[in-house]
């Protein structure tokens, strides 16, 4: 059974009703609820728990996390970011939503500053799917479209993705590359945009497919990690002296 980790700031929850209304246990909770659903082993982790909720233990026991940050992407401990991105690079799959393309860990990852345009005008958004062979959309149209969400809009300043997957358009004009995957190490990475706190954006049928799916395939493969560094040769050397 794959095992997830859905990590949340927890702070829009408790200071606005708004958010609190839509995601009663939390945008966190939301989600792993689905996931359980699904038939994943499902656990929560918090920005004010102990090691930001991310401790050795959970990390280790971590195939997937998945992420969610806004208002307080300065109090993530360094050093759990460090652990975080050395999972990843182990071969833990990280899926990162929306407004966590500022997060320390995605920031790293990228080695850019994944700044982007955005505003707030609960516009329509209407995701296309680019990649429709990929498993991240198997059970998807060919687009999801979402009454009211949050711009976000190009450039979007990450590496070019090694698949894009969803590509945005909004009620304003704008476009943006909304569905980007990434190998990183022995790891995996997708960065999914939708999912603004005080939109019910998370409880979308569609939406949830997406994540389901993207677990599915960012899990860590079944295969032995490279071995790296000073290495005997696999073969007899004739060496000329």
């Amino acid at each position: 059974m794959i095992k997830v980790t859905v990590w949340n700031e927890n702070r829009h929850e408790k200071k606005n009703p708004v958010v609190g209304d839509i995601y009663p246990n939390g945008i966190h909770g939301t989600i792993a609820e689905f996931l359980t659903e699904a038939g994943f082993e499902a656990g929560t982790a918090t920005l004010d728990e102990p090691e930001n909720g991310l401790t050795d233990e959970i990390l280790n026991n971590t195939d997937v996390l998945i992420w969610w940050g806004h208002l307080a992407h300065g109090e993530v401990k360094d050093e759990v970011v460090h652990k975080v991105h050395q999972r990843v690079l182990d071969g833990m799959g990280l899926i990162v939503l929306h407004s966590g393309h500022f997060s320390k860990i995605f920031k790293s990852l990228m080695g850019t500053s994944c700044d982007l345009k955005w505003r707030e005008a609960g516009e329509k958004e209407r995701l296309w799917v680019v990649a429709p062979s990929h498993p991240i959309v198997e059970g998807i149209g060919e687009y999801i479209e979402l009454a009211k969400e949050e711009m976000y809009g190009e450039h979007f300043d990450i590496p070019v993705p090694d698949e894009l997957i969803f590509t945005s358009w909004f009620e304003g004009g704008e476009v943006f590359r909304s569905g980007c995957a990434y190998n990183r190490g022995n790891g995996k990475v997708f960065y999914f945009r939708p999912g603004h706190e005080t939109y019910p954006t998370y409880h979308n049928k569609d939406i949830q497919r997406v994540i389901v799916n993207a677990v599915k395939w960012a899990q860590p493969i079944k295969s032995n990690r490279p071995v790296y560094g000073n290495s005997q040769p696999l073969e007899k050397l004739s060496l000329n002296n």
